[in-house]
Order: C-alpha cells, then sequence, then structure tokens
C-alpha cells in the first residue's frame, strides 16, 4: 500500500569499535549499509578501510573441496556455536588436506583403470592370434607389426594388386567390423622397410602393444583382473570419502554457515570509511526497527551514533521497501518488473492488485475455468513457492465471481439458469455475452473502464505532484489538471453529442475546455519556470519550441485516443472466450459418444491454459503501457539490508 518510511544511520567511532558494529549491523537483518565516501560530500580526508578479505579465500577453499566430492554445503542455525577467525582456518585447512589426500588416491586408481582401459582396448581386437607375444617380440630376425587394415585396403591386398611380386607382404586379421580389420603382418630385417611403405600406402594404422608376456588371450585375462582390482580399490576409497564426510558433515555445516557470517561482516566493513583514527560507517534502516537499533547501539562503547529522516531525496537516494496487505503483496512482483517507485512516489501496488485482479476476472469469466486457475495457483505456491501462484488464485476467483454473473460454467451457459431463478427470481442468468444487444453493451462497459482507469491514473499523478511540489507536471503535464481537465472534457462531449443526442460542443466549452487545456500543455516548461520565478524562462529558441512542442502535443491527443481504444481488448476478451467454448461444444456434438466427452475436457483444458497466458499478458500490457506510464517513473533501488546466511542468528538478544 505504501513505501516504508526509512531513515539514516551514522555511526562514527574509535578503530576497534568497527569490528563489533558490523557484527551488530550483520545480525540485526535490517542495516542496508552506504559507501560512506559517496555519502557525504566533504570526504578530504577520508579512506576506505584496505584490510586483506581473510574469509573469501577460505570460503572458495571449502566450497572447491566439497564440491569435489559432490557433495552441497547448506546453512544451519549456529546460535550455540562460535569459533574465531583462525579456528575456522584451521578447519578448512584440515578439511582440505583429508579430503584432497582422499581423491590424489582416487585419480590415482582412476588414472589406472584408463590406462588399463587403453591396454584392453588395443589388445582386445588380436584375441584370435594364437601366438605368444614375447617369443614374437624376441625375434632377431623378424619384426611384427600390429595394427589395422581399412575394410578396402585388406580387400586390394588380398587379390594381390598392391604388393607388386613381394611374397612377404602377409596379413593375418584376427577381428573386423564392417570398416576395419584388425591383424599382424611380419616383415623379414632386410626387407623391413620396404613392407612398412607398402602397408603404410594401404593406410595401415599401427597399434604398438605395451604387454609383451604371454598368449593374447592370457594378457587380456591379466589385464581386466587389473582393472577389477583398480575397481575395488576405487570403491573402497569412495567408501571412505563417503565415511570421512558423514563424520565430518555436521561440524562442516556449522564451519561454513560461520565462515559465511564472517564474511557477510568483511562484506559490511568495506562500506566504511577511515578518518584518522575512526571510522565512520552509514546505513538505512527502517523507521519501524528504529528504537531496536539504537537500543542495539547503546551497548556498544567507543562509538557516536546519528539516526535521521530523509530530508531530501535529492541529496540521498533511500531505498525502497514496500509494505504491503496480505491480498497486494504477490502483485509486488509485476511492479518490480516494471522497476521500483522512488522513496516518496506512489507505490502502486496496490492499485495493481485491483485493477490487475478485476479486469483479469472480467476477461476470464468463467466459474470452472476460475476455480481450477485458482487451484493450479495454489499447488504451485504450495509445493514450488512459484511468485505467480497466490495471484492465479486471486484472478482465478475473481473470474469464478464474473463468471457466475456470465452464468458459464466449463463453457455451459445456461446450467445454472434454475439457481437464478430460485435465488433471484430470473428466467435466465443476468448477462447473455453472445447476444446482440448485449454484444455493444460489452465493449461499451470495456470503454468506460478503460476512461474510468486512465482518470484514476492522472488523479494518483496529480497527487504525487502535490506531494512533491511539482509544479509542471501538477498543472501543466497531459497527465496532471490540465490534461484531466482535456480528457474529461473530451469523453463528455464525445459521449453526450454521438450517444445522448445532447449539443455539448459550444465554443464557450470548446475554448475553455479543450483548447485552452492543450495550450497551457503546449506551453508547461516557460509556463512551469515562470511560476518559479525563474529568470530564464523563455526557451532559447521560441521556432525550435514551437515546432517540438507542436508534435509533442500531437503525440499526447494520439496517446490519449490509443490508450482508451486499447481498452477494446477487456471487451473482446469477454467476447472470445464464451466465442472459444461455442468452438468447442460445436466439434463436440459432431463427435459421437463418449468421443464428445474427451472432447470438451480436451478443450476445457485448452482453452484454460491459451486463455489463462493470454489475458495475463493483455493485462499486464494495460497496466505497464496504459496507467503506469502516466504516474510511475520506476527508478527506484531496492532496499537490501544484510542477510546472515542463517536468519536465526538475527535474533540478537
Amino acid at each position: 500500500m505504501a513505501v516504508s518510511k526509512i531513515k539514516i544511520a551514522s555511526i562514527i567511532g574509535v578503530d576497534s569499535a568497527l569490528d563489533d558494529v558490523v557484527r551488530l549491523c550483520g545480525k540485526s537483518q535490517f542495516f542496508h549499509p552506504e559507501n560512506a565516501l559517496n555519502f557525504f560530500s566533504k570526504t578530504k580526508n577520508f579512506s576506505p578501510f584496505k584490510d586483506k578479505d581473510e574469509m573469501l579465500a577460505p570460503l572458495k577453499k571449502m566450497q572447491n573441496i566439497v564440491s569435489a566430492i559432490d557433495k552441497k554445503l547448506e546453512y544451519v542455525n549456529i546460535d550455540d556455536f562460535e569459533a574465531s577467525i583462525n579456528e575456522v582456518k584451521d578447519y578448512v585447512d584440515y578439511l582440505y588436506i583429508k579430503i584432497e589426500k582422499l581423491l590424489k588416491k582416487k585419480q590415482e586408481a582412476v588414472t589406472a583403470i584408463e590406462a588399463y582401459g587403453k591396454s584392453l582396448a588395443q589388445i582386445k581386437p588380436f584375441a584370435g592370434l594364437d601366438i605368444n607375444l614375447s617369443e614374437v617380440s624376441n625375434c632377431t630376425y623378424i619384426k611384427a607389426r600390429f595394427g589395422k587394415l581399412p575394410k578396402e585396403s585388406y580387400d586390394k591386398l588380398m587379390k594381390k594388386s598392391e604388393v607388386e611380386s613381394n611374397p612377404y607382404v602377409l596379413f593375418f586379421p584376427c577381428t573386423h567390423d564392417e570398416k576395419f580389420y584388425w591383424g599382424v603382418y611380419f616383415a623379414p630385417l632386410e626387407f623391413k622397410a620396404e613392407i612398412d611403405r607398402i602397408f603404410a600406402r594401404l593406410y595401415f594404422e599401427r597399434i604398438r602393444i605395451d604387454e609383451k608376456d604371454g598368449t593374447v588371450e592370457e594378457k587380456i585375462a591379466l589385464i581386466e583382473s587389473k582393472i577389477n582390482d583398480e575397481k575395488e580399490n576405487l570403491e573402497k576409497i569412495n567408501a571412505k570419502i563417503q565415511s570421512f564426510w558423514e563424520i565430518q558433515k555436521d561440524q562442516c555445516m556449522r564451519f561454513y554457515t560461520k565462515l559465511e557470517e564472517l564474511n557477510t561482516y568483511a562484506n559490511i566493513k568495506k562500506f566504511a570509511s577511515k578518518y584518522h583514527n575512526n571510522f565512520i560507517l552509514v546505513g538505512w534502516i527502517p523507521e519501524e526497527n528504529e528504537a531496536e537499533f539504537s537500543q542495539l547501539l547503546d551497548g556498544l562503547d567507543g562509538i557516536e551514533y546519528s539516526i535521521d529522516r530523509v530530508e531530501s531525496e535529492e541529496k540521498h537516494k533511500p531505498p525502497v521497501k514496500l509494505k504491503n496487505n496480505w491480498f497486494s503483496r504477490p502483485f509486488e512482483t509485476f511492479v518490480k518488473m516494471y522497476g521500483l517507485p522512488n522513496y516518496n512516489e506512489i507505490d502502486p501496488t496496490c492499485f495493481v492488485a485491483i485493477t490487475y485482479t478485476l479486469m483479469y476476472g472480467i476477461m476470464f469469466g468463467d466459474i470452472g475455468h476460475g476455480l481450477i486457475l485458482a487451484l493450479v495457483g495454489a499447488f504451485m505456491w504450495k509445493l514450488k513457492k512459484f511468485a505467480l501462484g497466490p495471484i492465479m488464485v486471486r484472478c482465478g476467483l475473481s473470474g469464478a465471481f464474473f463468471g457466475a454473473i456470465y452464468g458459464s460454467v466449463f463453457g455451459y451457459e445456461h446450467v445454472l439458469d434454475p439457481f437464478y431463478k430460485s435465488a433471484f427470481g430470473l428466467d435466465e442468468k443476468p448477462i447473455e455475452v453472445m447476444a446482440s444487444n448485449t454484444i455493444m453493451k460489452v465493449i461499451a462497459a470495456a470503454i468506460l473502464l478503460g476512461i474510468i482507469l486512465i482518470i484514476a491514473a492522472i488523479l494518483m499523478k496529480i497527487f504525487l505532484s502535490i506531494k512533491l511540489h511539482d509544479i509542471e507536471n501538477l498543472l501543466f503535464s497531459q497527465n496532471g489538471i490540465c490534461g484531466l481537465i482535456f480528457y474529461i472534457s473530451l469523453v463528455v462531449a464525445l459521449v453526450g453529442q454521438m450517444f445522448l443526442n445532447i449539443k455539448i460542443l459550444s465554443p464557450g466549452y470548446i475554448i475553455f475546455l479543450l483548447v485552452v487545456p492543450i495550450f497551457l500543455i503546449f506551453l508547461k516548461k516557460p509556463l512551469s519556470d515562470l511560476l518559479l520565478g525563474k529568470k530564464n524562462w523563455q526557451p532559447a529558441s521560441w521556432g525550435e519550441y514551437i515546432s517540438q512542442s507542436f508534435f509533442e502535443i500531437y503525440v499526447v491527443l494520439l496517446e490519449f485516443i490509443l490508450n482508451t481504444i486499447s481498452f477494446l481488448r477487456v471487451g473482446a476478451y469477454v467476447l472470445s472466450h464464451a466465442g472459444f467454448m461455442m468452438g468447442v461444444f460445436i466439434i463436440a456434438g459432431m463427435v459421437p459418444a463418449p468421443g464428445n466427452i474427451a472432447v470438451v475436457i480436451f478443450g476445457n483444458a485448452f482453452v484454460i491454459g491459451l486463455e489463462g497466458l493470454l489475458v495475463g499478458i493483455q493485462v499486464l500490457r494495460l497496466e505497464f503501457y496504459e496507467m503506469f506510464s502516466r504516474f510511475f517513473e520506476g527508478n527506484g533501488k531496492a532496499f537490501a539490508p544484510v542477510q546472515l546466511p542463517c536468519k536465526s542468528l538475527g535474533n540478537t538478544g
């Protein structure tokens, strides 16, 4: 409903008290620090604290080593846990050394398995070769070459087309697949170079086999045995890592939380400035926490402090903390998408909550669809804390309410007629959306709703301008008094002339209610400067000012028209919703039972999903472009108090 009141806390003290101050500010959970060097205008003798960032290195060290064993660090309650900086560092070093030692052994096992696996992959294709590897390796006059040949090369070799007349070019295949043959060829020493060249032309790819003892089958069995041994060793190491983690888990979480806490304090310290042997720390606190914060600071020695109101947003830009009731609070998500209000601006959340829920319900009017949407939103919030969940609940209930007015339940338009007759004495539902005499009324109601909401947005801008003493926007803006007079006068004239057949556009009406407001908007800059008593109130070039203002006035007039017409989409979606469901039942009537039931169910699900999304987007567009742009700038900064990793630490008592 509003922006919470914020105060600025300035704390000055001796250097030795800084650690106690930042600890208190951090535990308060509502202190938003500001850089003292940027906050004060006279900072000639100020300097930033240049303490080493002691916590960041051990924090990253702990995160990296725990991540290396695929574990996650979590925050825990450490109200009864105390540890100094040195104790935290010692524990991180101990944890790192222990885990690193186990990881080193694990890596050795993994490397061994990979090496044995590579050897196995090299020798396995030669399993069919019935020779002793050591005997082949020890041959004095003959050299063996193990490897693989492409299938095309092997075929050529068999045809003797590539081997000339050399009788020593022989290849002994072992295994093969669709592309290669694995095998060995033997070359006498005196012909080795020539035979190697021949096989090179055949694209022979040599494979060097490391194992040289025994037969191929024996070596395969030996390597597989070593792989199994290393895998068992790896399982034991993993078990040791898991056992060590189970023992250290709770203690590790406590030290991790403490480390994050100390790192938070160190980050607050960066905002302080040094002044001789003293420090200055400033920050924002909510007005509602002033008494509590003062009580905490009163318990510290060696400091002085002041907590003051924000005198001017121009000098210091206070952060913004939105404060809304239970109904409006979920819609802060939409407001933050556009931006936060400035500290002295109006928080539009309540306005958005009411108008968004209202327009969504009008456009999505169906009891069944609305209740389904509300249930889905409730489950999304309950299970996943999805931010749109509570908004869907409110919009769904609004849709169900307007569905009761339209008499629509899952597209059945007359199922509630007996209820209306017994409860209200009506022959049928209150509004027949698709009736020929109703369509124009729906369109007119949508335009009327748009006019009311645009006027409400302009009134909010006028109220804000009064609050900020902004003469230009209050009197001469298209969203100020002149714009309001022009817009209301134009609407009244058009409605009276076109629909009520009342002659309103008299010369006096046109001059004083239409022409004069537009003329004042045209001259808003020089007129506002003149009222404020500025000497240089006239534009540097009247010609340039007139030409520029002419196009601005054209845009203003166009925006008034287009913004109003944009609300036609509200009525259009009321009609399209009924039209969609009519189409579903027409298709269902063309399908024999029980298929028609499936068509109705699928059609309803499709309409809920499609229209639920489209209506949400269209209403949000109306909020942002037709209303927000009139009174909301959205360039505020968020109130971001320092938060300790464990919220239970917020209790400083």
